[in-house]
């Protein structure tokens, strides 16, 4: 099956090579639509619903940034963007992005991939977007900015309001860090790649975190977890 794609840059050579680099890796992806901005992004991706949608952060008119909640609601879509600053790729992380690449840090096969990953809901990262998501990761669980061993943050030093909680709640480690990635927004494919574990092993801790806060949806554990509910 042919899987769709509407492409949102402001730079039409962008557009243009996008398009290209796609069709031409793989027969079976095919463009329907560009975009200049974010209104004719959302006009496009409304008119064709593509599989995918790829989209810049800085266009005219309206942004990528402030189409992405809009956007994400009709189709997973993959930012595709020279803008790597770190509050910009947690805030279309907590917009909705299912990836985020920068340009110069991917290949053309892994351009490919990423928007397959993407379509079926795998979050991809290129470096500067994954150390942006681990550099928020390491401010919440760390005061002190320590560094992360064995492929697993470390609690030595938490921050207060996780130190109160996991006392209050009886969390491990690992569940708090769980709890503090879900009161961020992330997802669990999200918090699987950020914690380095199998989004099975995600789940588990999720239920243990359920149980243990007296909640059953993500909404009762964050209020919670933030002191905004009283547990019963």
């Amino acid at each position: 099956m042919t899987l769709t794609v509407v492409v949102a840059d402001d730079n039409p050579v962008v557009r243009a090579g996008l398009t290209s680099l796609l069709e031409g890796r793989r027969p079976d992806i095919r463009v329907v639509a560009e975009a200049q901005d974010g209104g004719t992004a959302l006009e496009a991706t409304r008119r064709t619903r593509p599989d995918v949608v790829l989209l810049d952060v800085r266009m005219p008119l309206l942004d990528g940034l402030t189409a992405l909640p809009h956007l994400a609601r009709l189709a997973p879509v993959l930012m595709l963007t020279y803008s790597g600053e770190s509050e910009v790729v947690q805030e279309a992380l907590r917009l909705g992005a299912g990836g985020y690449l920068v340009h110069g840090e991917f290949t053309a096969e892994e351009l490919v991939t990423a928007v397959l990953d993407v379509r079926a809901g795998r979050a991809r990262f290129t470096p500067t977007a994954a150390n942006a998501l681990v550099g928020v990761v390491r401010a919440t669980a760390h005061d002190d900015g320590s560094a992360r061993s064995a492929g697993a943050l470390q609690f030595g030093r938490m921050p207060s309001h996780v130190q109160r909680n996991v006392g209050q709640f009886g969390l491990s480690g690992r569940e708090a860090e769980v709890m503090d990635l879900i009161a961020s927004g992330l997802n669990n494919r999200q918090i699987a790649d950020t914690c380095f574990i199998s989004e099975k092993t995600v789940k588990n801790h999720i239920n243990r975190i359920f149980a243990k806060l007296h909640s059953t949806t993500r909404s009762e554990a964050i209020a919670a977890w933030l002191g905004t509910r009283t547990l019963t």
